[in-house]
């Protein structure tokens, strides 16, 4: 069940077809004693008063047909008096199947922060325009495997124990402070851990687990969800209130049976992220434990502190999975198993681009990919299955490139370009880049397929340093 926030029911309306009157038929029948004598003047009258009365039949069949069409649209009009007919909206922009606004997007308050959602959604009249239906279509029709959100949490806020039925969750705090709790089946391991900014979390899909802001600032994360489907999602104060009040009591087996469950009153506002008035009253003591190594490394990864991978024109750094390990440290191993372990997981990483730097254009083979804005601007181009025009991205701002799909990224602005990105694999990721297969394609194939000398290609350098991120 999804919290009542995400949900909004939607209504149809039925329509009508007017009915058409049927024209009767009235037969005559002349009896005739003795066959008459025909006249060529009789026979004209007859033919004239034939022709008279077919035609005054059609005159009749036209007028009737006229008024009832007439009458109709004169009842809407009295229906919706100076209402016009809506002109047809102009379709959304080619973009919007790539990019969305995340950050201009509706807000979801609650007491203890607010979220915002890139998604699929089943009912349209939930999308806020146009657009914002063309990214979720997009994200959908392509099966992304991803969802993307903010979720803001307040200073002593608490992102309620919740489970999600059909996603892994995988987040990146962008600010704060936060401390976590996962628990796992059977509740024989409760694992938590402290996170600050630049780090990883990881939550397997059905795995019960909450987020607390233990820090003075918000936290700021952005979600990744393992889904191109609406998310289904279910918090345990709602799973309590829903469950009848004797089975809770035999369950919990509280001091008081029954009337120790009947003291529990449902809050009016949704709790997904809870901050009561009274906070101070009802916790006196609280202690935010950090778990063994072996434990929070299944759900965690150090990404700041991770390994630089620099290039000529920027940086990126990894949350993934390496096959037998390789280039990570223990723990890292750790996450690396847990994520490949599990069903449609991701891959994360997050990309600083210089100013003026270039992600030069390449494609994923098993891979769709999405990503976040945090700070600077850029331009994305994109080849693929439909023609879109160059687009600019800025702070707030979400892209999607699906699989096979090949794409650019360019730094203009003055300061540096930095993106989370997440890409739809828990295996090894496969990227091609377009200097690597030019160079990997003969020159006589690319001779014939340009219709350029085949010398002319020995102008396209090779350079030590890979320029997967380069810079003029």
């Amino acid at each position: 069940m999804e919290n009542g926030g995400f949900e909004m029911q939607e209504e149809g309306a039925a329509g009508f077809n007017p009915k058409t009157q049927q024209n009767k038929m009235y037969p005559y029948s002349f009896q005739e004693k003795k066959k008459p004598s025909w006249s060529l003047l009789r026979i004209f009258l007859v033919c004239f008063l034939a022709c008279l009365i077919t035609t005054a039949i059609g005159v009749l069949i036209l007028s009737l047909v006229y008024v009832g069409h007439f009458n109709e649209k004169t009842a809407q009009d009295t229906m919706s008096p100076g209402m016009d007919a809506k002109p047809p909206q102009k379709p959304a922009d080619s973009r919007y199947s790539f990019m969305n606004h995340l950050g201009k997007s509706k807000v979801f308050e609650y007491q203890g922060g607010e979220i915002q959602w890139a998604r699929f959604r089943r009912n349209p009249s939930e999308y806020s325009d146009e657009n914002e239906m063309r990214f979720g279509a997009s994200i959908n029709n392509h099966q992304s495997k991803m969802t993307i959100a903010t979720l803001r949490i307040v200073s002593k806020g608490l992102r309620a124990p919740h489970w999600h039925f059909n996603a892994n969750e995988h987040g990146f705090l962008i600010q704060g402070t936060a401390w976590i709790g996962i628990v796992d089946d059977g509740a024989n391991t409760v694992t938590t851990y402290n996170v600050t900014a630049g780090q990883v979390i990881f939550f397997p899909k059905n795995t019960l687990h909450w987020v607390k802001n233990v820090g003075d600032e918000d936290c700021l994360f952005l979600l990744f969800f393992t889904t191109h489907d609406e998310l289904k999602t279910l918090d345990v104060d709602d799973a309590f209130f829903l469950t009848p009040e004797d089975i809770a009591s035999r369950s919990l087996k509280p001091e008081g049976g029954v009337g120790f469950i009947r003291t529990f009153q449902k809050p009016n506002e949704d709790q997904a992220i809870n901050l009561p008035s009274n906070l101070m009253e009802l916790i006196q003591n609280a202690s935010y434990v950090q778990s063994e190594d072996s434990l929070v490394w299944k759900y965690f990864y150090d990404l700041k502190g991770s390994r630089e991978f620099v290039f000529p024109g920027g940086i990126i750094q990894w949350a993934r999975y390496r096959r037998n390990g390789a280039g990570l440290n223990n723990n890292e191993k750790v996450y690396s198993e847990s994520l490949n372990m599990h069903k449609d997981s991701l891959t994360l990483g997050t990309l600083r681009i210089y100013s003026n730097g270039l992600r030069q254009p390449h494609f994923h083979f098993n891979a769709h990919e999405m990503g976040y804005v945090i700070s600077g601007c850029g331009l994305i181009g994109i080849v693929g299955e439909e023609p879109v025009s160059e687009f600019s991205v800025g702070v707030g701002d979400v892209f999607f490139f699906p699989i096979g799909t090949q794409h650019y990224i360019k730094s203009v602005c003055d300061e540096d370009l930095y993106m989370i990105l997440a890409f739809s694999t828990g295996n090894q990721l496969e990227t091609l880049d377009m200097d690597d297969y030019f160079h990997a394609t003969a020159d006589h194939i690319l001779a014939q397929l340009f219709q350029k000398n085949q010398d002319e290609f020995k102008k396209i350098p090779r350079f030590a340093d890979d320029q997967a991120v380069n810079i003029p």
